[in-house]
């Protein structure tokens, strides 16, 4: 039976002990408690309607590896350099794609998403980002008319007229929440933030993502979800 979506993951690798860290401190990394928590998010993938596909293992580039399994599912364009474009700054929130400006991100990746976008009907907008590492760490998106942010991080004034709900204070790291069609994952360690969510009628579904929040993860940066194509008509 086929599902609404497909969600391509990775394994943990064990270079994650080693990770690059921009705005944490190191603290030590169990990879084996990292994989289980992995394993327990794809589970609950799978439980929401999603068609997991596990790609890009610790031994080969994930960009190729990723390019090739999406290039099976949907047509697959290139940026060039200059430009520099990283996931984790790309938030979709119905036909408007808002962009982070970040370290990772730069001006003319913005510009030439923007041009490979609007034939398809979606306008893209930078963002100004400060204090994270990318745009989904500080905001994301709820349903196609509100969005989670961190003010602190980004001005919620940058999404109008989309309704933002803020993080509580003191859950910074919070605002990263992964939707699924109608349905949403979120990271158990924000309760006060859940809280405000459920306040706005949502009900989050909660995964324990500690351990790969360790190497600035969270649940948005361990999976890619795409909606599945209907078949052909008579196939």
């Amino acid at each position: 039976m086929t599902t609404p979506f497909l969600a391509f993951t990775r394994d943990v690798a064990p270079s994650m002990v080693d990770c690059e860290l921009t705005h944490l401190a190191r603290t030590p990394i169990d990879v084996t408690r990292a994989r289980i928590q992995h394993a327990g998010y794809e589970r609950l993938l799978a439980t929401l309607g999603c068609t997991v596909r596990r790609i890009a293992d610790s031994r080969r580039g994930e960009v190729p590896a990723v390019e090739a399994a999406l290039a099976e599912v949907r047509p697959v364009v290139r940026i060039t350099a200059p430009a520099t474009l990283d996931g984790g700054d790309v938030l979709v929130v119905g036909r408007r794609v808002f962009i982070g400006q970040t370290a990772r991100t730069n001006a003319e990746g913005i510009a030439q998403l923007g041009a490979l976008l609007a034939p398809h009907g979606y306008m893209v907008e930078g963002v100004t980002v400060t204090g994270c590492l990318h745009l989904k760490t500080a905001a994301t998106a709820v349903d196609d008319a509100t969005v989670l942010c961190n003010p602190d991080w980004v001005d919620p004034a940058a999404f109008t007229p989309l309704r933002t709900i803020a993080v509580h204070p003191d859950e910074p790291m919070g605002a990263n929440v992964l939707r699924i069609g109608n349905q949403l994952l979120y990271d158990e360690a924000y309760p006060r933030t859940r809280a405000r969510l459920e306040d706005h009628g949502y009900t989050p579904h909660l995964v324990d993502a500690s351990e790969l929040a360790k190497a600035e993860g969270a649940v948005t940066c361990c999976s890619l979800i795409l909606r599945t194509l209907a078949p052909p008509i008579g196939r």
